[in-house]
């Protein structure tokens, strides 16, 4: 079984997955191309790293913040769906994840940072050597929220 966790965005976002004893499998930026979702390569890149094994999909349940300005808000709302399309589309199951419940059982706050210090403790080999990891370092979380939750 491979756990993925998805943490939505245009530019910023990720995802990535460990196995069924918490081990890191990968993890990356979504890939895009000229400010839009790359749905094909990211299907691909996923099929590739799930080989033929069993998953779960958790993506990180997001709306839009106060203060963000129109087109920004709608460039993201336009990821989240290419997002939720790609998923649909898929043969693995998927579910929301609530931020506030995942970071709760992780112990990690909204500051970003500890994301990154507690995966980068959790997955010394995984890529998180940047302060814009933050993304797959959350995505990382994610799936160690449900492997622990749904194994």
């Amino acid at each position: 079984m491979i756990y993925v966790g998805i943490d939505p965005g245009l530019l910023s976002g990720a995802w990535a997955a460990i196995d069924h004893h918490g081990a890191y499998v990968a993890c990356q930026t979504i890939p895009h191309v000229d400010r839009r979702i790359a749905v094909r390569q990211w299907r691909d890149d996923m099929r590739q790293v799930m080989s033929g094994q069993d998953a779960l999909i958790g993506l990180e349940s997001v709306h839009s913040m106060p203060g963000q300005g129109v087109a920004s808000t709608f460039a993201f709302g336009r990821a989240v769906g290419a997002i939720e399309g790609l998923l649909d589309l898929l043969p693995w199951p998927w579910h929301h994840l609530q931020p506030r419940v995942w970071k709760k059982a992780m112990g990690v706050t909204a500051d970003k940072a500890t994301s990154l210090t507690l995966a980068r403790e959790l997955w010394p080999t995984a890529p998180l050597k940047r302060q814009k990891d933050h993304g797959c370092a959350e995505a990382l979380l994610m799936a160690e929220h449900m492997r622990r939750t749904w194994a």
